[in-house]
């Protein structure tokens, strides 16, 4: 295998022997060492072709790597498998100021991406704390959400035709830039959110937008989360289409990241909630004066207790680092575990509430950051603890995940299935759905070898 392997991509594309040891499977824990028979560094789709047909012959299992920034164990592996790296795949190949488009390989850092189409002029709006290292191909397979999902839309909405090459190696390439194609099934829906288990991403067409010409920001204190919701309805209703971000941090998460080296608090942390508020338009002067006068009108109304406008691009970007910068919480608790739940709205506060005093009495739960994109009902927690092991990973599964079927959410709001949350699945999905997955992974992988035991088992 290892001979073959290396007659298809090369011996500099190519670790093994031991040497791949020297990588890790997820950014956050470089001290773990991969397990992997190999790991290979396809430069083109054909290559990647190439390895999957020799994978397929042989029944060799394949994990795909991407930036490694998944958090529910996707890019786990294990000593026999074989590791498929498309970080050498990373050319932005074209952008279509015409067509609004941008033409991408899969490895391809998606900060690149968007700092290329703002050359242009335009505008990709997918941002989260990962874009500095995620990797489109990634991007795309596990459908990732961010700050700016209420207006835009998930990584779903944004794609207009892309490239997989299945478990055999057959290639599908559909690098259309169109918005309207009803020409039979969407083939690229079964690859985006599949956390790579259908195919493995090569290139990605995206839609673009007009760069806005204005980016205003506030941060407000409130004392009651339906001052939250209220504050939703208004905001939404008076920014008349350019509210682009609302995010929510609880009082203990504020304090926390506020109480960080290099970062510092723009309003008090005395209250409860504390939303982020950002507004994408046409005019600086206009769309800032009108966030003020809304942020005013929301303090008469006693919708907020406190609140500061963003006066300059320093203070905005301060304002935005506290919510993006989560790596501060997970460095703040050990043995970190990561959440990403959707509940509707309304319930959000009286279920986050009741999960944390339930996650306060039990005795090994050190740190509890709650936080999330409210406005599209998904909502973060990171948990620390004094001691790791499965029971206690399944005491705190079970309160955070307690309240889903209940309230039709999901387990998984943009961070996927992965092999962590697999046996939570039931509780989003019902068994026929579940079984309709198996169904597609069966035809699609039937040696079951690419990206084996993510999302289901068949």
């Amino acid at each position: 295998m290892i001979q073959e392997l290396t007659s298809i991509v090369g011996e500099n594309n190519i670790l093994a022997h031991g040497k791949e040891k020297n990588r890790f499977t997820h950014i956050w824990k470089t001290d773990i060492p991969l397990a992997a028979l190999a790991i290979v560094f396809p430069r083109s789709t054909e290559e990647v072709s190439a390895i999957m047909k020799l994978c397929h012959e042989n029944n060799q299992e394949v994990v795909v790597h991407g930036g490694v920034t998944n958090l529910v164990g996707g890019t786990q592996t294990q000593e026999k498998q074989l590791v498929i790296s498309l970080e050498k795949m990373n050319s932005i190949e074209e952008i279509d100021e015409k067509s609004r488009t941008i033409t991408v390989q899969a490895g391809v850092i998606l900060e690149n991406a968007i700092d290329a189409a703002n050359d242009e002029n335009l505008f990709l709006p997918l941002s989260f704390g990962a874009k500095g290292s995620a990797q489109v191909g990634g991007v795309v397979s596990t459908n990732a959400g961010g700050l700016r999902v209420f207006r835009y839309g998930m990584t779903r909405q944004m794609v207009l035709g892309l490239e997989a090459v299945l478990a055999d190696g057959t290639i599908i390439s559909s690098l259309k830039k169109i918005i309207k194609d009803n020409s039979g099934y969407d083939l690229k829906q079964l690859f985006i959110g599949a956390e790579g288990t259908l195919g493995i991403i090569t290139r990605v067409v995206f839609r673009l937008q007009e760069k806005p010409q204005s980016r205003s920001s506030a941060i407000v204190g409130l004392d009651n989360y339906e001052n939250v919701i209220a504050l939703l309805k208004f905001m939404e209703k008076g920014l008349a289409g350019t509210l682009s971000g609302f995010e929510l941090m609880w009082q203990r998460t504020y304090i926390a990241m506020t109480s960080a080296p290099d970062f510092s608090a723009p309003i008090p942390n005395n209250f409860p909630y504390y939303v982020f508020i950002e507004s994408l338009g046409g005019d600086t002067t206009s769309d800032f004066n009108r966030l003020e006068d809304l942020i005013a009108e929301a303090f008469e109304k006693e919708l907020i207790g406190d609140g500061v406008l963003a006066q300059s691009d320093r203070e905005l970007q301060g304002i935005w680092k506290i919510r993006e910068d989560v790596s501060v919480l997970a460095d703040l608790a050990q043995f970190d575990q990561h959440f990403d739940i959707s509940l509707p709205i309304p319930v959000i506060g009286k279920e986050i509430d009741a999960a944390v005093e339930q996650l306060e009495q039990l005795d090994f739960v050190e740190k509890i950051f709650p936080f999330g994109h409210v406005a599209d009902g998904n909502i973060h927690f990171i948990i620390g603890k004094k001691e790791n092991s499965p029971e206690i990973i399944d005491a705190i599964n079970a309160i955070i995940y307690g309240c889903l079927q209940r309230n039709k959410g999901s387990v998984s709001a943009e961070h996927g299935i992965g092999l962590d949350k697999k046996k939570y699945l039931s509780t989003s999905r019902t068994e026929n759905e579940i079984n309709l997955m198996r169904t597609l992974k069966r035809a699609l992988d039937p040696k079951n070898i690419l990206n084996p035991g993510r999302i289901v088992s068949v």
